[in-house]
C-alpha cells in the first residue's frame, strides 16, 4: 500500500479496510457454540467470552428466575419428534427439551418447546420478564437465539419459517420471522464469537452501559475498573459481592457438621445443636479434628461453597470445592508469568515496596509510644520502600525486606496502650514463629494463618493456582501465591486485628497456654481473635485507585479479580492496596 501524503510531516499509511471472515466449520474436537451464547454475544461480547471461553458463571436473581421459568419444560415425558422426512402435514404435536447440533454450522441449542403443524416446525424459547414494547416485539439478542434454533432445524432437514418467544411474566407470545437479515446477524455473531475464542482475545468491557449493573458477571467482569485503566473513566459504584455471605468457623475438637434441609447443623457433644442457613455461608473453615457429613459435603459442592481444612492452630492444609471458573485461561497466564524471570522479579520488587509502605503507614497511624523513636523508624522504612523498587537482584530485595521487618516489629510495642504495655505477658521485641514463643507472636501467627486462608479462597475463586507463586519459594503444602498477595495486607489486616484485640482488652494474659517451648491461644481466646479479624474485614475503606468505599472483605475479592485481569493483559499494572 502506498503512503498517503498528508502535507507537512511524515507520511502515514492510508486507512486499511476490513475483510469479513467467517469461521470455518467446527472440527471434531471443537466446542459447538450454544444458541444462548450467540444471544449473549449480541447482548455483550465480553459476557459471552467470559461465560463460554473462560467458564465464568455467577448466579443472581435473574438467573434464578430463569430457572424457575424453565422448570415446567423439564418435568414429565415429551413425545418424540419424527424425522424430517416423516413429518407430514397431517402430523400435529408439541414437544420440549429438544437438543440439536450441527458441525457444519458450528452451533448447538436446546429448544425449550417445539411445535409441529402442517409440515412446519416452530421453536419456542421461554424468557423471564414481560414482553418489551418495541417494534420487533422483542430485543435483538432474544430474536437471534430463536434464529439459531431455526437454523439448526433447517440444517436437520425440517421446514422452519419462524420461531417464537414466550414471556413468562406477561404470558405473551411473540412471533419471530426468520428473515434473511436476522439469519445473517445470527450467523455473523456465531462466527465472531468462535473467532474471538480461537484467538484468545477477550472483548473490551462496555463503556458505562446500563446493561452492566444487572449483569450476574459484574463482580467478575469489573467493566468500570478495567475501563479506568483503558480510558480513565471513573467507576460508578463498587461492584457488588458475588455472594453476600460470611465464613463459618468450626474449631471445637470432635464437632460434627451436617446438613438439615437448607441449613448446616453443627453438633458438639454436651451442647445444643447450632444451625446456620446455607445461603449465609460463603466458606466453611474446619480447624482440627472436625467431621463433615457426606450430604453436607455434596450440598456445599453443589453450591460451590469452599471448605477449608486446617490444623487446630489454623495452619492451612487444603480446600475442597469452590474451584472457580471451569476454564484454564487464567492459570495458563499465571504459569506463563511464573516462567518469566524478569517479570517475576519486577513483580516482587513492587510487591515488597508495597508491603514496606503499608508497614510504615500502619506505624504512622497507630503510634502511641515515645515520639523520639517514631521519626527515624518512619524515615528508614520510606527509604527501604524506595530502594526495593530499584533492587538489583532477589538477594538484595530479601535483605531490604528483612531489614524493614526488623524495624517494624521492633517498633510494634509502641502501638500498645499503656495498660497493655505494662503487662509483662505482652512483652514483645521481635517476630518469631514455629512455634511462637510469646502471646503477641501467637496472635500474629494465628491472624497470618487466617489471612492466608482468606486469600487462598479469593484466588481460587478467581481461577488462580494458590500453590504457584511469583515471589515466595514454592514448597509442598505451601500456598505460595496466597503468601505473595497477602504481603501488603499483613499490617493492614492481620496486625491491625491483633492490635485491636489487645488494646481493647479482648485478650488477657490468662488466655494463653505455654507448652513445648511455644505459646498458643486457648479456645475461647482464639474465638475472640477470629471475631476481631472478621470485624476488621467488615470495616470499610477507600479503594486507593478507584476512590469508592467498600469493605476490606470485598476489597480482597476485587483485588484478586484485578490480579487476574493483569495476568490476562487487560490492564497494564496490578494496583496494590496502598492506603494513605
Amino acid at each position: 500500500m502506498e503512503p498517503e501524503d498528508v502535507g507537512a510531516g511524515t507520511p502515514i499509511l492510508a486507512v486499511q479496510g476490513e475483510l469479513a471472515l467467517a469461521a470455518p466449520p467446527a472440527g471434531a474436537d471443537e466446542m459447538l457454540v450454544p444458541a444462548r451464547m450467540v444471544n449473549e454475544w449480541v447482548y455483550c461480547p465480553r459476557l459471552a467470552f467470559l461465560e463460554w471461553a473462560q467458564g465464568e458463571w455467577a448466579p443472581n436473581a435473574d438467573t434464578a428466575a430463569g430457572k424457575r421459568a424453565h422448570r415446567a419444560t423439564e418435568a414429565g415425558r415429551a413425545p418424540a419428534l419424527p424425522a424430517a422426512e416423516d413429518l407430514s402435514e397431517a402430523v400435529t404435536l408439541k414437544t420440549r427439551r429438544l437438543l440439536l447440533s450441527s458441525e457444519r454450522l458450528g452451533l448447538t441449542a436446546e429448544i425449550d418447546v417445539l411445535e409441529a403443524d402442517e409440515g412446519k416446525v416452530v421453536p419456542i424459547d421461554i424468557k423471564v420478564g414481560k414482553r418489551p414494547h418495541v417494534a420487533e416485539g422483542a430485543w435483538l439478542p432474544e430474536r437471534v437465539q430463536v434464529a439459531v434454533q431455526g437454523l439448526l432445524l433447517r440444517d436437520a432437514g425440517y421446514r422452519c419459517d419462524e420461531g417464537a418467544l414466550w414471556f413468562a411474566d406477561s404470558r405473551e407470545r411473540v412471533a419471530v420471522p426468520l428473515s434473511e437479515d436476522l439469519v445473517a446477524v445470527a450467523l455473523g455473531a456465531a462466527s465472531d464469537l468462535r473467532l474471538s475464542v480461537a484467538s484468545g482475545r477477550i472483548p473490551p468491557p462496555l463503556d458505562h452501559s446500563p446493561k452492566c449493573p444487572r449483569c450476574s458477571l459484574l463482580p467478575v467482569c469489573l467493566p468500570d475498573e478495567v475501563n479506568w485503566f483503558r480510558k480513565g473513566a471513573i467507576p460508578r459504584t463498587p461492584p457488588p459481592a458475588a455472594r453476600p455471605a460470611l465464613p463459618l468457623y468450626v474449631q471445637t475438637p470432635g464437632a460434627r457438621v451436617g446438613k438439615s434441609g437448607a441449613t448446616l447443623t453443627v453438633q458438639v457433644e454436651g451442647q445444643a445443636d447450632r444451625t446456620v442457613p446455607l445461603d449465609e455461608v460463603s466458606e466453611v473453615i474446619l480447624a482440627g479434628p472436625i467431621s463433615l457429613t457426606t450430604p453436607a459435603m455434596h450440598e456445599l459442592l453443589r453450591r460451590e461453597t469452599p471448605v477449608c481444612w486446617a490444623s487446630s492452630g489454623f495452619w492451612f492444609l487444603g480446600t475442597t470445592g469452590g474451584g472457580g471458573p471451569r476454564g484454564a485461561a487464567i492459570r495458563q497466564a499465571q504459569y506463563a508469568l511464573a516462567g518469566d524471570v524478569s517479570r517475576r522479579m519486577a513483580f516482587a520488587k513492587v510487591l515488597t515496596a508495597a508491603k514496606i509502605k503499608n508497614q510504615r503507614t500502619f506505624l504512622r497511624r497507630n503510634w502511641r509510644g515515645e515520639t523520639g523513636a517514631r521519626g527515624p523508624t518512619i524515615d528508614r522504612l520510606a527509604i527501604l520502600a524506595a530502594r526495593a523498587d530499584r533492587a538489583a537482584d532477589a538477594s538484595a530485595l530479601l535483605g531490604m525486606e528483612g531489614e524493614a521487618a526488623a524495624l517494624y516489629f521492633r517498633a510494634f510495642p509502641f502501638l500498645f496502650t499503656d495498660a497493655v504495655a505494662a503487662l509483662p505477658a505482652f512483652a514483645f521485641d521481635r517476630r518469631n514463629r514455629r512455634p511462637p514463643a510469646d502471646p503477641v507472636n501467637a496472635c500474629l501467627s494465628l491472624c497470618y494463618a487466617l489471612l492466608t486462608r482468606t486469600f487462598v479462597a479469593a484466588v481460587t475463586n478467581v481461577g488462580l493456582d494458590p500453590w504457584k507463586g511469583l515471589h515466595h519459594v514454592e514448597r509442598p503444602g505451601r500456598p505460595a501465591l496466597a503468601l505473595d498477595l497477602i504481603e501488603p495486607y499483613r499490617p493492614i489486616l492481620a496486625d491491625s486485628a491483633v492490635l485491636m484485640a489487645l488494646n481493647n482488652g479482648e485478650l488477657a494474659p490468662g488466655d494463653f497456654v505455654f507448652a513445648a517451648g511455644g505459646c498458643n491461644l486457648k479456645t475461647g481466646a482464639r474465638r475472640r481473635l477470629i471475631e476481631a479479624y472478621e470485624r476488621r474485614l467488615d470495616q470499610e475503606a477507600t479503594h486507593p485507585v478507584f476512590g469508592y468505599q467498600l469493605s476490606m472483605r470485598r476489597m480482597i475479592q476485587v483485588q484478586a479479580r484485578l490480579f487476574a485481569r493483569w495476568l490476562l493483559g487487560e490492564i497494564p499494572t496490578y494496583p496494590h492496596y496502598l492506603p494513605r
